[in-house]
């Protein structure tokens, strides 16, 4: 599938807009988990793994990096099994 972009007149005098374009949506596409590394690899044209790895690093993309919504997680789930963890209350 070949997809076309109407680009700004100020975004369109860059040295590549294309492939900035590709870029910025794959990223935005892994990060958020609608792409696999696969498919980020293959819309980048990028061989293997180590070079999909060397552009994330490159643009600072953490992919699985601990968040907000990761630790609101790990708060739920501390809260609910702690109880269980302390065993009965030896004052008692």
């Amino acid at each position: 599938m070949q997809i076309t972009v109407q680009l700004p007149d100020d975004i369109a005098d860059h040295e590549n807009p294309g492939r900035e374009a590709l870029e910025a949506l794959v990223i935005t596409g892994y990060s958020s988990d609608v792409l696999t590394s696969r498919q980020a690899r293959i819309l980048l044209g990028l061989e293997t793994r180590y070079e999909l790895d060397g552009f994330f690093k490159e643009h600072q993309v953490e992919h699985g990096a601990y968040g907000i919504k990761e630790y609101e997680q790990d708060l739920k789930t501390i809260e609910k099994i702690w109880p269980k963890i302390q065993g009965p209350d030896p004052k008692h």
